[in-house]
């Protein structure tokens, strides 16, 4: 008896997290083509996130639709309209013109641990729901999707299907701390983070309907700091520039592959988050000091971002 309590734990938790969240995750048709020119529809999930009605979902699912449905668990459905989609980190915000359920509370990615069991849920049919739980594999992962590169995602090994793009995943106190986005292999999930980064990101999408981004044109990766350098910098990794776009903003000031980026605008760059938090519309066009490490010594440039308009 004793050999099945940790499973029955972990049945509650799951089993709680579900019946908290299922009600609040809808099941999305969006249209594809307009008049004679439709070609079906477009199937995924979205997340009730505030009292008056927005629902949080990806990008992709919505595509160029500007309105679709929203169903729900208890039977109810509303039509909505996309108030705006960022391609960039594949989410978009949606508005239904109706009575929605009690949103879902949002967590904080950033809290995260690699193996912290998290449950995810969608609602790709508008039934009873879609629940698959797992753990953290991975974070600040980069995924390669339709032509573009989404930053700092969540992998997890809670099984995905297409259907369940733009649900929720949630901790264990039903908190969402990310919208899975896709399907990345036989057993894996990725998911776009719920923190400081993408709140900025949905608040502009809901008062603007886009989002101002400056642009670099570097394609990077956590990297180490060489051993005789961490004492000295008080720091062991940064962002290792994999690759620099011909003709963008860092290829003229100078930044190369293989360089190893330890600060932008006067502060440490860790993570692809830290430096996505300077690349919004105020950084536009103002130069930025950054500081790398090439060859084993520093070396710092000034770059001046231009502005990156997603297609």
């Amino acid at each position: 008896m004793e050999a099945s309590h940790p499973l029955d734990a972990y049945s509650q938790i799951v089993s709680a997290v579900a019946g908290r969240l299922t009600p609040k995750v809808a099941s999305l048709r969006v249209p594809r083509g307009q008049g004679r020119g439709q070609i079906g529809e477009s199937l995924g999930s979205a997340v009730v996130f505030t009292g008056d009605g927005f629902l949080l979902t990806n990008a992709h699912v919505v595509g160029k639709s500007t309105s679709g449905t929203a169903s729900f668990s208890d039977g109810t459905s509303a039509p909505f309209r996309v108030v705006g989609a960022d391609p960039l980190s594949d989410l978009a915000v949606l508005r239904a013109n109706g009575p929605t359920p009690e949103p879902a509370e949002l967590g904080e990615a950033d809290k995260l641990v690699v193996g912290q069991l998290v449950v995810a849920v969608g609602n790709p049919l508008g039934l009873a729901g879609s629940v698959t739980a797992g753990v953290v594999s991975a974070l600040g992962r980069s995924l390669p999707a339709r032509g573009r590169v989404i930053e700092d995602v969540i992998q997890t090994d809670a099984a995905l299907n297409p259907g369940n793009s733009g649900g929720a995943l949630a901790d264990a106190d039903a908190r969402v701390i990310g919208i899975n986005t896709a399907v990345a292999g036989v057993g894996l999930g990725m998911a776009v983070p719920i923190n400081d980064t993408t709140r900025r990101i949905i608040s502009a999408l809901m008062r603007d309907g886009r989002v101002r981004r400056a642009y670099l044109g570097l394609a990077m990766m956590p990297g180490p700091v060489p051993a005789n350098w961490r004492e000295r910098l008080g720091r062991t990794t940064g962002l290792l520039v994999a690759q620099v776009v011909s003709g963008g903003p860092a290829d003229r000031a100078g930044l190369r592959a293989g360089d190893l980026l330890l600060t932008a605008g006067g502060q440490p760059v860790r993570t692809s988050q830290d430096l996505q938090r300077l690349m919004f519309a105020e950084a536009i066009g103002r130069p930025l000091a950054i500081t790398v490490m090439r060859n084993g010594a520093l070396v710092d440039v000034i770059a001046e971002p231009s502005e990156l308009v997603a297609a």
